[in-house]
This record gives C-alpha cells, structure tokens and sequence, in this order.
C-alpha cells in the first residue's frame, strides 16, 4: 500500500488548485511508542528516522513543507517566506507550491482556504491556541473577507475523553457566553470539553459557515491515530495544505 493510501485526503468543496492532506499513523519506520508514521522531532524519537519519515512525503508534496515549532500560541508565519521563523502556531500560503503543515496527537487541526483559491492556511488549535485566538489571528493573516472561506477540521480528541478544569470552561466562557454549550459535567469539579463546537463557535463568530470534518477522534482509534491524553509518549500527525 503506498503512502497515499495511508493518509487521509479532506473530504471538503475546497477549489480545484486547494490540495490538503492528513497524515495518520501508518506509513513510517518509527518504532513503539512512535509506530509508525511519526513527524515529530521533538517528542523522542529517534531523529534520523524521523527524517526519513518527513521524507516520504517528498513524492506527495511540490516543495519541503514550513514545519513549525508549537508553542499553544497565536503566531502566524507566512510559508511564502523562506527565511520565516517557524516558531509558530499557524501558517498560512499565497504562493503555488508553498506547504503549510501542523501536527497534532489530541489538538484540533484547522485548514482554511477562500472560494477563489488564492490563500491556504493551517492553524494548531488545542484549548490554550483556541482561548489565545489562534483561528482568528490566522484568518486576518489571509486578508480575504472572512465570508469567501471555508474551514476543514481535522482529528482531534472528542468531547467524551477530553477532561478539563473548571478554569478551563470559565476562561472559554467569559470570552462567548455560548461556548457553555460545548462543556458537559465531568467527575468532581470537572468539565468534559468539546473542542470541535468551541472551534465552530469561533468561525462563525468571524462569519465563517461552511465549516466541514470534525468528525475522528484521535483517543478513541489508537490504530490510526496517535493521541497525547490517551498514550503519554507518542508521535504526531501532519496535517498539510498549499496551492496547486
């Protein structure tokens, strides 16, 4: 089975020259706790094989994807400029061939792209980047009316395993009223979080409808995904997007 097959292409009325793709975990040489397609350098594994897996996504890519340094922040880096600092949460693409990539194991990825195919972007949205206004900061980094785009989310943990403190739920709540309607009762003082409807809210809020994926949880399919709350030491997934 070629690499390909082993990721998963976002399902999403994207424009014809808009490609995107989500990695999972099959595919690479990584070894337990990594196995297998691990592309994250700063997690343990080995990094010479690390290098090798980011290098099977040569075929698949026009050009060396911005691979950034996450932070659970709200930076934004341009990949168009290759002497960008990639210490960053998002990254966002003007130019034919320029990649954007995240990696996740539980944090929501966020693809954006506008109707008439002429910017992309990619944003790291765990809580932190979510409260911190990481999809807002990557769709004024586009520059385009929020009304010409479109969003695609990714595998993120779901709401029945993402536990959360009361903080947490305050934090989110103080900033839209409505995000009370993403947080169930937990045990004790804790709040179960849907990080998927705090995503939506905020697009929305921005007047972003046409919002597609969110629907593969990362905790509950540990064949396919990798997850940070379910297994502790694991390897991170990719989540790609650029221009045609």
């Amino acid at each position: 089975m070629s690499l390909i097959d082993r990721c998963l292409v976002p399902e999403w009325p994207a424009p014809p020259r808009v490609r995107s793709l989500q990695t999972s975990r099959h595919g690479g040489a990584s070894l337990a706790p990594y196995d297998a397609f691990n592309l994250g350098d700063h997690v343990g594994d080995v990094p010479q094989v690390v290098a090798h897996n980011r290098q099977l996504l040569s075929a698949l890519m026009p050009s060396e994807p911005v691979w950034l340094q996450q932070v659970h922040g709200t930076a934004v880096v341009n990949a168009d400029d290759a002497s960008c600092l990639p210490q960053a949460d998002a990254c966002i693409a003007r130019h034919r061939g320029a990649v954007c990539v995240v990696m996740t194991a539980d944090c929501l990825p966020v693809l954006l792209c506008d109707d008439a195919g002429t910017v992309v972007g990619a944003a790291h949205a765990g809580w932190k980047g979510l409260a911190a206004g990481v999809i807002e900061a990557t769709v004024v980094a586009m520059d385009v009316a929020p009304h010409s785009l479109m969003a695609w989310l990714g595998p993120a943990i779901s709401q029945p395993a993402f536990e959360v403190g009361g903080e947490v739920r305050d934090l989110f709540v103080a900033q839209h009223a409505d995000a009370a309607k993403a947080f169930l009762p937990g045990v004790g003082d804790k709040w179960l979080a849907d990080i998927y409807l705090l995503a939506r809210q905020r697009l929305q809020a921005l007047g972003i409808t046409r919002i597609h994926g969110g629907e593969l949880c990362t905790y509950s399919d540990p064949e396919n995904f990798f997850s940070y709350r379910r297994d502790g030491v694991t390897g991170r997934m990719g989540t790609f997007i650029w221009l045609e």
